[in-house]
């Protein structure tokens, strides 16, 4: 489906102004082997037991509050365990002023839980003040890419680290878009210095719906950006794909993952289960899968080079 658009958001003319301050500089983060993402479900398995996960993604909204059981949870995670923080409502790409508000919110958080990363997605999820609760798409266009390089520069400033950025799956494309969506990503990140999370079900849903090559869009991301991959399951309509974690990951997903793999080398990998999700161990299955596909392909590069240690 196309729609015709006049800005990023459809909300107006951006607010932000589209200087480049040059890219943030930035060691590329370590390469932390294969997890999950953390999930309320899982609290008792995780804590209770030991199981083989070399690190865990947060969802950062869920502990952006000042106190409670969940942060506290959260806290017992961070002891044993790498964790990198996954946003869902930074709205990157929103014409609406920054909410300044959500950003210290963000900053605290992460001094709490010190994260590998702050990840959230290339998107747009509200405007005048309402979160939208979707992860909305943008046209690429040089007016979008100016403003969300504007944007991305004013979130790094804050945090003070660089920003990862990952691509959505979408349902509609934009008729005045001027370039791919990989070429939009790829400038994204040489002109702001964010790391880049490859979704690697999105690249196979936004594909499918749109009828381009997954694998051009592969081949178009810069090898040296890509610091995690997400791996979930999709709903197969027939007409369409709609992401949406609920189900095992599919064999045309893991094709793409084997080429992720070839393409980026070992890059930190979770699978992602948000809804009908099932015991730890029947993750750990799918989990376990990564990782011997990444050995099989990679060999000891699969490896993380500080493992986390086990408890005696």
């Amino acid at each position: 489906m196309t729609v015709e658009t006049e800005c990023a958001s459809g909300q107006g003319p951006a607010q932000s102004r589209a200087g480049d301050g040059g890219p943030i500089r930035s060691e590329k983060p370590e390469f932390l082997g294969f997890g999950l993402g953390l999930r309320a479900e899982h609290y008792t398995d995780i804590l209770e037991g030991d199981p083989p996960i070399d690190w865990f993604e947060v969802i950062s909204e869920n502990y952006m509050v000042p106190g409670g059981k969940p942060l506290q949870i959260l806290d017992r995670i961070c002891e044993r365990y790498p964790v990198v923080m996954h946003g869902v409502s930074l709205s990157i790409a929103s014409t609406a002023p920054p909410d300044h508000a959500y950003l210290k919110a963000l900053k605290d958080l992460a001094h709490r839980v010190e994260p590998k990363w702050i990840s959230d997605h290339l998107c747009w999820t509200g405007v005048h003040g309402k979160n939208l609760h979707d992860l909305l798409p943008i046209p690429y266009t040089q007016e979008s890419l100016d403003h969300v390089v504007s944007r991305v520069h004013l979130v790094q400033e804050t945090l003070g680290r660089a920003l990862t950025l990952e691509n959505v799956s979408t349902y509609v494309q934009f008729s005045n878009s001027e370039m791919t969506e990989w070429e939009f990503i790829a400038e994204l990140s040489r002109r702001t210095g964010c790391w880049l999370l490859f979704d690697v079900n999105n690249v196979y849903v936004s594909a499918f719906n749109h009828g381009y090559d997954p694998y051009a869009f592969l081949e178009g991301i810069p090898r040296d950006r890509v610091v995690q991959f997400h791996m979930a399951g999709h709903s197969h309509m027939g007409t369409h794909i709609i992401d949406t974690h609920d189900q095992p990951v599919c064999d045309d997903v893991w094709d793409l993952y084997a080429a992720a793999l070839r393409r980026f080398g070992p890059v930190s990998t979770i699978i992602e289960r948000d809804d009908n999700i099932p015991p730890l161990d029947e993750l750990l299955v799918e989990m376990e899968q990564t990782r011997s596909m990444a050995r099989d392909i990679l060999g000891d590069a699969a490896r993380p080079l500080q493992a986390r240690p086990r408890p005696a």
